[in-house]
């Protein structure tokens, strides 16, 4: 419908129905001191050529992933994303995604996000998925909040390898219901410490693999230290690819996953959205928050798919819910898993063996650079290095040079004393050319 504005005859015509002779007259209970006389001071109204060149401006002083040597990870990684994963999200009834509560006329939506749930299982080694959360720092929130649900207790322990930032977000959601965390110091390589915090109140062990430093670690022993003390362990996951190399959550005996799936499909999108995987066992599928997609047959038999085990209070007893503070990121997860089925699992771990090698090439050649030490010795595609000055004033120096070369530690822990830690990743995006561009760069930059 196209949109007429109103004539003065128009207006005449609606002043008249209820009662009034002017638009002043509306605002006769509002004092005079505090009405305003005139325009308000602020630029003229500028047609659309000028305001289209005025933003072309703005936009064009930002620094694009692409366009430049990039090294930041810290959460959010540059991965290639086919065209056609664009391509099919744009279609009409993809793009304007919502919860399917009525099947009958969602079979579509219902049956990616049924095969996206199917693809998290199988990536993280889980028996059971959900339809996708907000982001990786919701799905650990939720993941704490579950784990006290299941085992009745109401302690957290925190690996000091766990992203900062999810740390805040969960720590924003639990405490909010009573729910005590105890974070570890930050460290390079210490995932196992969280062992000797688990106690009798311990509701769940949360680490993370590969950390926020890169180190990557196996957890098995955590988990059996977590289950004989009757807690759970959370695995958090902030780089979905590495799952293709490394050994899965689920197989070193995870009993809740949370993911960050923003690696597989989904550009870098300045910071959002993003999309949270979840998973977990069988067992505690009762407990898991969000929408699950299930399989079922219709009338006649034939396929079809139904939203199940819903623990919404709209479905069920308010005293029985679980959490309706999360949402699946439909649009993100059907990114997700188109470019998953591209890739299928030949292709992924191949990926990810791209991603690792090219890790591996960046570390070789910061290592040869006076004053810098290489703190990760296992990786995937991130690791740590420390600078032999604040990494903040590095990063800036070398952005002024056309080169990201990573994230500074203190930016995302101000207050953890590692101001000299820079966080460099690669990817499969990563060429010689990057590489090679970094480390002269770097090295004439803690030369001078």
């Amino acid at each position: 419908m196209r949109y007429l504005p109103l004539t003065p005859d128009d207006r005449s015509a609606m002043l008249a129905a209820i009662g009034v002779k002017s638009i002043d007259d509306l605002f006769v209970d509002v004092p005079k001191p505090a009405q305003r006389e005139g325009f308000v001071d602020l630029p003229r109204v500028a047609g659309e050529m000028e305001v289209e060149r005025a933003l072309s401006a703005l936009a064009g002083r930002n620094v694009a992933a692409g366009s430049v040597p990039f090294f930041c990870g810290a959460g959010a990684y540059r991965h290639h994303v086919p065209a056609t994963v664009d391509h099919v999200i744009q279609r009409s009834e993809f793009l304007t995604s919502y919860t399917p509560y009525q099947p009958e006329i969602a079979q579509g939506t219902l049956q990616y996000l049924y095969e996206f749930q199917t693809q998290v299982a199988n990536l993280t080694g889980m028996e059971v998925a959900n339809a996708s959360l907000y982001d990786g720092s919701t799905a650990m929130a939720e993941g704490v909040l579950m784990a006290t649900r299941v085992t009745r207790r109401n302690k957290a322990v925190i690996s000091g390898g766990v992203h900062p930032h999810y740390v805040q977000a969960t720590e924003t959601v639990v405490h909010a219901v009573g729910v005590e965390t105890q974070v570890l110091a930050a460290a390079i390589d210490a995932e196992a410490a969280v062992i000797d915090q688990i106690g009798p109140d311990t509701a769940c062990v949360v680490v993370q693999t590969p950390n926020v430093f890169g180190t990557a670690t196996d957890v098995t022993r955590i988990a059996e230290a977590a289950h004989a003390a009757g807690a759970l362990l959370i695995v958090v996951v902030t780089e979905a690819v590495s799952m293709g190399l490394l050994k899965s959550p689920g197989e070193m005996g995870a009993d809740i996953v949370a993911a960050e799936g923003q690696s597989i499909g989904n550009a870098l999108n300045y910071g959002g959205p993003y999309i949270g995987l979840f998973a977990c066992r069988e067992k505690l599928i009762r407990q898991m928050p969000g929408r699950l997609t299930g399989e079922t047959v219709d009338a006649d038999g034939a396929r079809g798919f139904v939203l199940t085990l819903s623990t919404r209070e709209q479905h069920i007893r308010r005293d029985k819910a679980t959490s309706n503070i999360c949402t699946n990121s439909g649009l993100c997860c059907l990114a997700f898993s188109i470019h998953m089925t591209l890739l299928g699992e030949t292709g992924l771990r191949r990926l990810a063996l791209l991603n690792h090698e090219a890790a591996v090439a960046t570390r070789d050649a910061l290592a040869t650079i006076p004053g810098v030490e290489v703190l990760t010795g296992r990786f995937f595609n991130e690791f740590a290095v420390r600078l032999p000055r604040p990494a903040a004033g590095v990063v800036e120096t070398l952005a002024g040079q056309g080169i990201l070369c990573g994230v500074p530690y203190s930016r995302l822990a101000p207050e953890a004393g590692l101001d000299d830690v820079l966080l460099v990743a690669a990817t499969e995006t990563t060429t010689a050319a990057d590489i090679k561009s970094l480390a002269d760069a770097l090295t004439r930059v803690l030369a001078a």
